[in-house]
């Protein structure tokens, strides 16, 4: 499907009377949608899988198995997001040692969205075993204060130069749990559900499904250069 196409019935409509047909994007581990919500505004038709409940996912929503949905569906859509656990990822896991068994599905769920042919995107933490094709952090996006990196990869080996991260003042860890006592959790004062809320630009979630996910400023800008690739392979 080529994206954004006006769809003519052969009658003289006005711009406004024309169909806007959006390319149709699966959104794996969803969560509540953060992700979801930037490719929205950049013009897909979200529909988000995930093996939890999401009564607060904004969009379409099936629970299930990510990896078994998009080998079954995965002809259903243009493209495909994920974002598989990040917990085996992460600092805390280094400093741990800890895991919870999730690591494999990185490299999992890459073999499954390569073997559709579609274009995809793959999401996850910094040190994360992928090709961090965009680095993003909230610094990028003015958004008040938010320390948050996180790695894409792409099926299209995307590039962009950016500068790197930098903060000043008082910044705002989106992680554990609002208003704690931990720098982890924001004991400057920072971390209230109403700070985590601003920083993110998220404002219907709770603050537990925050701390999973992913601004919507990143995955609008990611969603841009998605569609301007998808152009370029129709042209």
């Amino acid at each position: 499907m080529i994206p954004l196409i006006n769809v003519d019935d052969g009658v003289q409509n006005s711009p406004e009377e024309r169909c806007v047909v959006k390319p149709r994007l699966l959104d794996l581990f969803c969560c509540a949608g953060g992700a979801g919500m930037g490719y929205h505004r950049a013009g897909f038709e979200v529909v988000g899988v995930d093996i939890d409940p999401q009564p607060n996912y904004p969009f379409e929503f099936h629970q299930g198995d990510a990896i078994e949905y998009v080998l079954r569906h995965w002809r259903e859509f243009d493209v495909i997001h994920a974002s598989p656990p990040c917990q085996d990822h992460s600092v805390t896991r280094h400093r741990t040692g800890k895991d919870n068994g999730s690591a494999w599905l990185l490299d999992g769920t890459r073999t499954a969205l390569n073997g559709t042919g579609l274009p995809w995107v793959i999401e996850n933490v910094p040190g994360a075993s992928m090709r961090a094709d965009f680095k993003l952090c909230g610094c990028m996006f003015d958004l008040p204060g938010l320390r948050r990196e996180r790695w894409f990869e792409t099926s299209w080996g995307g590039y962009e130069m950016r500068p790197p991260c930098y903060h000043t003042g008082k910044t705002i860890t989106v992680a554990g749990h609002p208003g704690g006592t931990s720098a982890r959790d924001g004991k400057a004062g920072s971390g209230s559900t109403a700070d985590w809320r601003r920083a993110m630009g998220i404002d219907w979630t709770t603050a537990r499904e925050l701390a999973q996910a992913i601004p919507p400023a990143y995955t609008e800008h990611i969603g841009a250069q998605l569609l301007e690739h998808m152009t370029k392979q129709v042209a």
